[in-house]
């Protein structure tokens, strides 16, 4: 088999097999590079009254950061254990709590005044954009060999384009020779 025969098929057969995992990396690409933009992804961030932690008009230990979190309903969140992570702005004097359940509460760092409530969907699209959704092994096992496939696609693409030019190239040659 020819080299131009040989980038058709394989060309054709990459296409088929990153089809799939590109339909779901693509939108949710997407979606991710949008989510400072629509609250729907992800919460905007707030701005509390603490300068920065540690100094001294920061009264929020963590107990009352617990405390206060319980006492929202949709977080589900009773003990550390149902805390996915504490997020601490220090230039904005505030800290988000996020349960695993994808709730967020945003708290005023120096008060504990809750300053917002909301569903963050943007863990759950990062989560399917790299695979870990499905599996944490996914991201070794079936997106790099697709992004590896897709690599080839770009070079085996990039000669489809360059052969016309090339072969119309050397027939001028060709041509000019024969004169």
């Amino acid at each position: 088999m020819r080299l131009p025969q040989l980038t058709r098929v394989l060309h054709r057969w990459g296409s088929v097999i990153v089809l799939v995992p590109l339909l779901l990396v693509i939108p949710t690409g997407i979606l991710l590079l949008l989510k400072k933009e629509f609250a729907w992804i992800q919460p905007p961030t707030r701005t509390g009254t603490a300068d920065q932690p540690g100094t001294t008009n920061l009264d929020l230990s963590f107990e009352r950061i617990l405390e206060i979190s319980r006492g929202v309903p949709e977080t589900e969140i009773q003990t550390w254990d149902d805390v996915d992570r504490l997020d601490v702005r220090p230039g904005r004097g505030m800290l988000k709590v996020r349960s695993k359940n994808r709730w967020e509460i945003q708290l005023d760092a120096k008060t504990g005044e809750i300053l917002q409530v909301a569903y963050r969907r943007s863990d759950l699209i990062e989560s399917l954009h790299d695979g870990s959704f499905f599996h944490d092994d996914a991201k070794l096992w079936v997106l790099l060999p697709n992004a590896l496939v897709l690599l080839g696609m770009l070079g085996t693409g990039a000669y489809l384009f360059l052969l016309p030019h090339l072969a119309k190239r050397k027939r001028r040659q060709n041509a000019n020779q024969t004169e």
